[in-house]
């Protein structure tokens, strides 16, 4: 029995440097130039040959617009720097938002209990939930 074909997702490296030179519209020696510099990292194959996924062709078009808009390698370095930090950053916010969220759940259905005081002589604050409006 043959299992259903799964394409590979946008991070597996299935071009080779023509495919990925030609879906980028860069020459296969600016992608060579490139990963020498660490704006993107191909896989490679047994032989050591470069492999590109999708992000990679995604981010060389990135670089090739940036350098068309006139920045150098080491702005382009830093633009794709901090865009990956926003990204991070912005991951973060959405799941410190959704656990915020659940946690506001729980105190929601949280009936009060009751609270040990374990000396006669301490204070003791009562709390009630606030109303929602």
């Amino acid at each position: 029995m043959r299992l259903p074909f799964e394409p590979p997702g946008p991070e597996a490296k299935v071009f080779v440097i023509s495919v990925a030179a030609e879906l980028s519209g860069l020459h296969p020696q600016t992608l060579r130039t490139y990963d020498r510099l660490g704006l993107v990292s191909p896989g490679r194959a047994g032989g050591g040959a470069r492999r590109y996924s999708l992000h990679d062709v995604a981010l060389l078009r990135d670089v090739a617009r940036l350098s068309a808009e006139g920045l150098g390698l080491e702005g382009i370095r830093r633009v794709l720097d901090l865009e990956q930090q926003v990204s991070t950053l912005q991951e973060q916010v959405v799941a410190l938002s959704d656990e915020l969220a659940l946690a506001r759940a729980a105190l929601l259905q949280t009936p009060n209990l009751p609270v040990h005081v374990p000396h006669a002589d301490a204070q003791m604050v009562l709390w009630r939930r606030p109303r929602r409006r």
